[in-house]
């Protein structure tokens, strides 16, 4: 199933900062692909529920309450580094970052036992004592510390995709991606693939269906609407008509929620 979404150069919004126009051009694909699919509803730069991450694209059905409802959510990748960064697998890394912590506290163990002179002299007892590192010249700690700091930064921000699929974040969950970047068994488990041809989005690998609650769709289409606010008041005039959410709509998705 494909579906075509024409940008017109004087319709595109001003670049945020740092974003590609590659990148800004898969968002608006995506957008135009999921009302292809009855996810009428849909906004850009979408603060998820339930974690600190803001998706590319989320979108909704209008009816999130009926029992076929559906949101979605669409991460746009326009290069090969762009994904590795979000889609680092979270199978092995807790253990392999917990691994790096124990390594690099036993080090500084063995230095300290070695270095009584970095002993910091703040408490009564030597074995509470702190150890004041931060002048040591010591290759191996230094390329530890590096390490366990990477694999950090890679724990918090290099397993998004994985968590999204674990926390259930949509209903439907796609990698949308310039053609030759990734192969479809590099996705995430659970996610779809679309794939820019031309104009259009192919679509690759289907999604895995996750069960999502009314609840959750309601607090999903509330940042959806919260995004799409923002973006009217940004750029009134910028952007193809996108469906509006009308007083039916946030009765339905409101009113009704308890």
């Amino acid at each position: 199933m494909k579906s075509v979404a024409v940008i017109s150069p004087g319709l595109v919004p001003a670049l945020t900062q740092g974003e590609s126009a590659a990148h800004r051009a898969l968002k608006r694909l995506a957008r135009g692909w999921a009302r292809g699919q009855r996810l009428a509803l849909a906004a850009e730069e979408v603060r998820l529920p339930r974690s600190g991450y803001r998706a590319d694209v989320a979108a909704a059905t209008p009816h999130c309450l009926a029992p076929a409802a559906l949101t979605a959510v669409f991460e746009c990748k326009v290069s090969r580094a762009d994904f590795r960064r979000d889609s680092a697998r979270e199978t092995g890394a807790e253990a392999h970052l917990a691994a790096l912590a124990e390594r690099l506290r036993a080090l500084r163990e063995l230095i300290a036992g070695h270095r009584p002179d970095l002993r910091r002299g703040e408490t009564l007892f030597a074995e509470c004592d702190a150890y004041d590192l931060r002048g040591l010249r010591h290759d191996t700690h230094d390329r530890l510390a590096a390490e366990l700091q990477a694999a950090q930064r890679r724990w918090q921000e290099g397993t998004k995709l994985a968590k999204l699929g674990r926390w259930r974040a949509a209903s439907l969950l796609y990698v949308v991606a310039e053609e030759g970047i990734l192969a479809p068994h590099e996705v995430p488990d659970g996610w779809g693939l679309l794939i820019r041809r031309g104009d259009a989005l192919v679509t690759v690998t289907l999604p895995c269906r996750n069960e999502t609650t009314p609840e959750e769709r309601v607090a999903l289409l509330e940042r959806i609407a919260a995004a799409a606010g923002r973006e009217r008041i940004r750029s009134a005039d910028s952007f193809e008509p996108e469906p509006e959410f009308s007083a039916n709509d946030a009765d339905q998705c409101g009113s009704r929620r308890e």
